[in-house]
């Protein structure tokens, strides 16, 4: 039962957002047939070879919308300008409620993350190091 989780993960959310949810998994899995795909921490995440520490992608969906998040986002090029930074590494693609889910867009980051896995795996601390450093250098001065 391959779609599992998503089965489950779908019962949990607002009706308006399923749509979204589902053109979303259909993109990611479309991209990468081989991921695991698992309900971890209220997302539905995607990892390579089990490895839910250092997982690639995962859609939250909210009240506003469907969250497109990716762990290492920090490392993607996003010619589309559509990632918004969060904790660290981690970068966001929002979705609201009215949008279209752009499959082959999504499909494009998607191959992104995985081509840098091995890449923030090997680096993990460093990347993150850097990531905190320009954040701190654009974000708010510390008192």
């Amino acid at each position: 039962m391959p779609h599992e989780p998503l089965e489950t993960y779908l019962e949990g959310v607002d009706p308006r957002a399923k749509p979204l949810v589902i053109a979303l998994d259909k993109a990611i899995r479309k991209a990468r047939p081989d991921f695991d795909v698992a309900i971890k921490y209220g997302l539905l995440m995607y990892a390579l070879h089990s490895d839910w520490r250092i997982w690639v992608c995962s859609i939250g969906a909210g009240p506003n919308g469907v969250a497109l998040r990716f762990l290492y986002g920090v490392l993607l090029d996003d010619p589309r300008r559509v990632l918004r930074s969060g904790s660290s590494v981690l970068k966001t693609w929002d979705i609201a409620l009215d949008d279209k889910v752009e499959a082959t867009a999504v499909g494009a980051y998607v191959l992104e993350a995985v081509a840098r896995y091995d890449e923030y795996k090997a680096s993990a601390p460093e990347i993150l190091k850097a990531s905190r450093a320009a954040a701190k250098g654009h974000g708010r001065k510390s008192t």
